[in-house]
């Protein structure tokens, strides 16, 4: 099965955030087709969390079509997500940045386990 595009994903995922009253913003926009994902989730208390794209090695066959993300930094200071943001975005300009304002961390992300 393909994977949805990467600009369906973000939109439908955006409009997720905003029926569910999650303040959450397009950051960055990265290539339609493909590009890699990011999500910051700010907890409003200083602190942050980070998801990118979990590993492909952890999917099976039956859900290789599914977007999986895993926590690259939790309960990390707003500024040590934005380092590794850069970062990503020096190695891939690509990518896709979400970011949500929730103080519960509410992201609806699928989680790779």
């Amino acid at each position: 099965m393909p994977r949805l595009r990467s600009d369906f994903f973000v939109s439908a995922h955006l409009r997720r955030l905003d029926v569910a009253n999650i303040p959450a913003v397009l950051r960055r926009r990265g290539a339609a087709e493909a590009g890699s994902i990011f999500v910051k989730v700010d907890r409003l208390d200083g602190s942050a969390d980070l998801y990118g794209p979990a590993p492909q090695a952890l999917f099976d066959d039956e859900n290789s079509g599914d977007r999986r993300f895993s926590p690259l930094l939790q309960g990390s200071t707003p500024l040590d997500v934005e380092e590794r943001l850069a970062k990503e975005a020096r190695f891939d300009s690509d990518l896709w940045i979400i970011e949500i304002d929730d103080r519960a961390g509410r992201h609806f992300l699928d989680l790779a386990e």
